[in-house]
């Protein structure tokens, strides 16, 4: 196994990291919210990216006073997502190329995401990526999610790994807080769709245009 600097796995984060599905989740939320005459402003939408989704719905349920219970509206969602996933879910600009490079140097790799575990399974199985991501951690059933740290640390548990000898890779400053509390080294590829790179200043100083960006980074100090 290949050791990155001090890391001896890279933990990934999934949606707006690896697959471009926050627009996705952004239609499915819409879709649902209309059903409600409601229309959520952007600005609202990209303070909430990175929660868990019952955290997410939650907040929606209470800032727009949508009467039905949380547990319609979360599947609501996820049905519309899993209906969704196959069809518009891509991978982002060198997602593909730095699954390879960490299989090809048999690094340890896991996902550590706040959506359910419905949506990984669906997401990963759209990609093909069953057997090149093996570890798969939600933090759905978790105490709590993402900005806590505990579906980090479970990634890293699954790996056999100490946290802090982890590299995290994330989009949203919510999962980079989450990455830094677990104790792990944060990489930021901001998703501009929904955060800018002004938003991660004071939660980690490794920020990138893109994951091609993190795999030459990788590659020239490995």
């Amino acid at each position: 196994m290949r050791k990155l600097l001090s890391f001896d796995a890279i933990i990934f984060d999934m949606d707006g990291l690896l697959v471009d599905t926050e627009s996705v989740w952004e239609e499915a939320e819409s879709a649902m919210l209309s059903g409600y005459n409601v229309v959520m402003e952007p600005a609202v939408r990209a303070q909430l990216i990175g929660l868990r989704n019952d955290v997410f719905i939650t907040k929606l349920k209470n800032m727009y006073n949508i009467s039905d219970s949380l547990e319609s509206l979360q599947q609501n969602v996820v049905d519309r997502m899993l209906a969704l996933i196959p069809v518009k879910a891509k991978p982002m600009p060198g997602a593909v190329e730095i699954i390879q490079f960490a299989i090809d140097e048999g690094i340890p790799v896991a996902i550590a995401s706040s959506s359910p575990v419905a949506i990984i399974e669906a997401v990963i199985s759209s990609q093909g990526w069953e057997k090149s991501i093996p570890v798969r951690c939600s933090a759905e059933h978790l105490l709590a999610g993402k900005p806590e740290p505990h579906v980090y640390l479970e990634a890293a548990k699954a790996l056999g790994v100490a946290a802090m000898n982890c590299l995290a890779l994330e989009d949203s400053p919510i999962g980079a807080r989450a990455a830094v509390a677990a104790g792990m080294t944060c990489y930021a590829v901001p998703d501009l769709s929904h955060t800018r790179v002004e938003a991660f200043e004071g939660v980690t100083e490794h920020v990138f245009d893109t994951l091609h960006h993190v795999l030459e980074h990788l590659t020239q100090v490995a």
